[in-house]
């Protein structure tokens, strides 16, 4: 039995990982412009293609191809907040919810009319080998791999966050952004920077769901992006540290819904799990209430 928890624990934990990227990319916007970036999963499908052309057209490796995927995927990103969000800035929130919306349509149609609306398969970068840990416990390179990306990501995003100049600077827009304007942070720059690491963190995640599932489509951004919102709620959106531990115990719920044969029902456990966030802890695990003045 213990060897059974702990397999499906590896599995939880792999599929937690892409969310947990994702949802990174929801938080930090959400943290410095209270924006729900409703395009972000689309972003995420972006990366995916970008490291499928990578390694099927031009035979890269899987760095060079994760590599050139986060790239394009951060251009991406900066692109959309400048010409779709940067000038609904001082409007309502809903404005720019709606234009979230849009820009998401945009792009997953756009990504049919380039690409065709057919799934195709992700090309393997690696040769599957299988370790035996302890008993009938498993883990293949693959899931390695996964673990192995994500942390590294985080490391880095810790370090950017909290060691560096650009880092202070979003802790200090995110806090009060027209104090940091008047202290000479330039916000602009700031602001296209966050949705600059939280696009190439989605990409990461959509070639890592690429190798998983061996499959990417236009329209592959639209349940994971979804999920990935349900789990940067669930840790506290805004707390970079909660849409990790949200990404990773999402993954590991639905694993284990799964895994006692109620797969069907693993969508609709997320939701509900959304559902029941906002009704008794809004703020998520890591958050904290703040109460609004009116």
């Amino acid at each position: 039995m213990l060897d059974y928890i702990v397999q499906q624990l590896i599995i939880g934990i792999s599929v937690g990982s892409v969310y947990a990227l994702i949802a990174l990319g929801y938080t930090m916007v959400y943290g410095i412009i209270k924006l729900i970036n409703f395009a972000h999963g689309d972003v995420f499908m972006v990366g995916a293609y970008t490291g499928f052309f990578a390694a099927a057209g031009l035979k890269w490796g899987f760095i060079p191809a994760l590599l050139l995927s986060m790239a394009v995927s951060a251009l991406l990103g900066v692109v959309i907040e400048r010409f779709a969000y940067r000038p609904l800035r001082n409007t309502s929130r809903i404005a720019a919810l709606i234009t979230a919306i849009g820009v998401s349509f945009l792009l997953e149609n756009g990504g049919i009319l380039a690409v065709g609306a057919q799934p195709k398969g992700f090309p393997n970068l690696f040769k599957r080998e299988t370790f035996h840990l302890f008993g009938n416990v498993t883990i293949d390179n693959l899931q390695i791999i996964v673990f192995t990306v994500t942390i590294v990501l985080m490391v880095i995003l810790q370090y950017i966050v909290h060691k560096t100049k650009a880092g202070r600077a979003m802790r200090a827009v995110s806090f009060d952004m027209e104090a940091a304007r008047l202290m000479g942070i330039n916000v602009d720059t700031t602001i296209s920077i966050t949705f600059a690491i939280g696009s190439a963190l989605a990409a990461a995640g959509g070639v890592i769901y690429g190798m998983l599932y061996s499959s990417v489509d236009p329209l592959m951004g639209i349940l994971p992006g979804l999920k990935a919102f349900i789990a940067a709620v669930l840790g506290g959106i805004g707390i970079i540290p909660g849409a990790l531990v949200g990404g990773l115990a999402l993954g590991v719920i639905e694993t284990a819904v799964s895994s006692a044969g109620y797969s069907l029902w693993r969508d609709g456990v997320a939701f509900l799990i959304l559902i029941l966030i906002l009704i008794f802890k809004p703020s998520g695990l890591f958050g904290k209430n703040i109460r609004e003045k009116v």
